[in-house]
């Protein structure tokens, strides 16, 4: 039974249609996840469907007593309480309950009317213990603490928080209420690494439906199974997790286009026969021809369809490329406490640290921790309080800052291009272009952008630089999926050296080589990747707790297992080089084609299924012409399960 179902959504505003004819049904226990560029209609459609806006046209229809919560992208939580009284209110129930068991326990106390009310009190008291009466207090302060907020918050009224506390604290009362259905828009955009593994962790152990729209490809790697991807105004499906829809949508576009090719070659000959036949011998055959193309090209051929030509979506052009080739010695630290010197707080102390060339470090850790700090006392902004910091030779730096320190808010685009490389303003609108920016866009302040375009001029400013070591700042925050797509792939085929500031697990794992981890005032390093480094991570839980070590996902337990599963490297060499990089990125798509296959694994096993329940029905009504047909199908279908296994062995090899 679905949750909520949407006949022939469409939504406009004004003369501009954002989607039309969107069909979809979320079933009990969904994770779906939805995808698509920036400003195409993603969060409409949430609100839609949570009841937020009415549809333009169609109309959506939700189960009886369905209890839903959605998280906006910025929370608007009002509220006179505290934080602790603000969470309570997902109890409400439970509490009035708790009331009344109070209130039985002091008519107890009379003996008059004790025995009156103790059966009652019995069967209250039992039934408010099942539904968690006497935990609620722990899961607020489990729920509180796995998004950030420490004891000393719980006391603080709910209006003095920042905006991004906010949104963690209406997430936080969602998940305390329980509800059948959440959807959330951008979940992970106010929560660090470890706060985000908390709610990876709760959402795969909670038994409810959830619709996530998210630009954190890990994170939708870890909790969906189901993608749904807006794009043009219509919605597709893809089964399998974001890896898995990678794949897929490669695949559909390449036979989209084949497709298109194919066809489009058919009309042209058709055309030239017709041209070249039409007043000669052949005219009765040319004019048959044209017939049944007019009856194609206008929809009303019964036997085929116009195939329609594949459409590409605007991306950003980016070119990082460098021609100078630095020392292979790139960063070096000793006895290095970073923090500020007006108020002499160390914010974390380093090992001693080397970088080789063509090596990526991931620094991560928790907001606040130093890691920009980190970046500016590598570039000089800052003295560190105690140790030194070294670059090596024939360097030149390129620094993206996470807020965009470097860009001029009185500025445009434009402008900002023309002061970073002198040109002709005719080109520098051109090289704009590359970056999405057309029209009077190159000509607004970059004050009034958004955050997304403003990183879209930074990374155009950085692009000029011819850079050989790159510090990047957060440099996927705000950008939409398939501008964080083209990034990663511009930086794994990068041929210096890269820093990286990160809580984008799904570029971390692509790019890094080294893990700098700063936790409690000191940076710890890993050599080797994050999917290593999380391995290494539940050993060590494991161990801590004298348990076995983690299992290793195999197929056929799921799409999310897949990305579990992603095959554990041996550390790099002391000294990487850009092969190294190449490999990380083709073992990611090897990944992800592991979990397509895994999918489509599945899928086969399910047909199968069916097959076989409908052959004993068509074997026992005696109906010959029905079991040859599905015995052919079957045949057909254990063939192609044959051939998958055999694809998923070699990937897995």
């Amino acid at each position: 039974m679905s949750l909520l179902t949407g006949s022939q959504l469409a939504k406009s505003y004004g003369p501009d249609d954002i989607f039309a004819g969107i069909d979809l049904a979320l079933p009990q226990g969904a994770r779906i996840g939805l995808v698509g560029a920036n400003g195409a209609g993603k969060t409409t459609l949430l609100r839609l469907l949570a009841g937020l806006e009415e549809p333009s046209r169609g109309g959506v229809q939700r189960a009886r007593g369905l209890r839903l919560g959605y998280l906006p992208q910025e929370a608007a939580l009002y509220s006179a309480g505290t934080l602790w009284e603000e969470m309570l209110t997902a109890f409400a129930d439970l509490r009035a309950r708790e009331a009344e068991l109070a209130r039985l326990e002091a008519a107890m106390a009379d003996p008059a009317q004790a025995e009156d009310v103790l059966e009652r009190y019995g069967a209250l008291q039992h039934q408010f213990e099942l539904d968690g009466g006497y935990a609620y207090e722990v899961r607020i302060r489990q729920v509180l603490d796995g998004l950030n907020f420490v004891a000393a918050d719980y006391a603080r009224p709910v209006i003095q928080l920042s905006g991004g506390q906010k949104t963690r604290a209406l997430l936080g009362r969602l998940l305390l209420e329980n509800p059948d259905l959440l959807i959330l828009d951008e979940p992970t955009n106010h929560l660090d690494i470890h706060a985000v593994e908390w709610l990876e962790s709760w959402l795969n152990a909670w038994g409810g439906a959830v619709l996530i729209v998210s630009h954190d490809r890990y994170f939708l790697d870890q909790v969906v199974t189901t993608i749904w991807e807006l794009a043009y105004g219509r919605l597709a499906e893809f089964r399998g997790n974001y890896s898995a829809y990678l794949v897929q949508r490669g695949d559909r576009e390449a036979r989209q286009r084949t497709e298109y090719d194919s066809q489009q070659a058919v009309i042209a000959k058709e055309l030239d026969y017709i041209r070249r036949n039409m007043a000669g011998q052949n005219t009765r055959q040319a004019q048959g021809r044209q017939r049944r193309l007019e009856r194609l090209l206008a929809g009303e051929d019964a036997r085929h369809a116009v195939v329609d030509r594949p459409r590409e979506l605007s991306q950003i052009k980016l070119d990082l490329s460098t021609t100078l080739r630095s020392g292979d010695r790139v960063i070096e630290t000793r006895d290095l406490a970073v923090g500020y010197a007006d108020d002499g707080k160390v914010l974390f102390r380093a090992p001693n640290l080397l970088l080789w060339r063509e090596e990526c470090a991931a620094l991560i850790g928790p907001n606040g921790a130093g890691k920009t700090t980190f970046l500016k006392t590598l570039l000089g902004g800052l003295t560190p309080l105690s140790g030194s910091v070294k670059l090596g030779s024939s360097l030149k730096v390129g620094y993206f800052a996470q807020a965009h320190e470097g860009l001029n808010p009185a500025r445009t685009p434009l402008e900002e291009i023309m002061a970073a490389r002198e040109m002709p303003p005719a080109k520098a609108r051109d090289y704009l272009a590359k970056f999405l920016f057309t029209g009077d866009d190159v000509f607004k302040p970059i004050a009034v952008l958004s955050g997304g375009e403003r990183g879209r001029v930074a990374l155009a400013k950085l692009a000029l630089e011819g850079a050989n070591l790159l510090l990047l700042d957060e440099p996927t925050n705000h950008l939409d999926l398939p501008s964080q797509e083209i990034l990663q792939s511009v930086l794994a085929d990068f041929p210096g050296t890269i820093l990286l500031v990160s809580h984008d697990r799904y570029l971390i794992d692509g790019l890094a080589t080294q893990i700098w981890s700063v936790e409690a005032g000191a940076l710890e390093v890993f050599k080797g990747s994050w999917s290593e480094y999380v391995a290494f991570r539940e050993q060590a839980a494991a161990a801590a707790k004298g348990g076995p070590a983690p299992e290793p996902a195999r197929p056929g337990r799921g799409a999310r297992a897949a990305v579990a599963a992603r095959p554990i490297r041996a550390a790099p060499a002391e000294r990487p080089d850009a092969a190294l990089k190449r490999q990380k990125t083709e073992e990611r798509k090897r990944a992800a084609q592991l979990a397509a296959v895994e999918t489509a694994i599945a899928a086969l096993e399910q047909r199968l299924a069916a097959l076989s329940r409908a052959l004993e029905d068509a074997g026992a009504g005696s109906d010959v012409e029905r079991v040859r047909a599905l015995g052919v199908e079957y045949t057909a279908v254990q063939t192609e399960l044959t051939a998958r296994f055999g694809e998923w062995e070699s990937l897995a090899a």
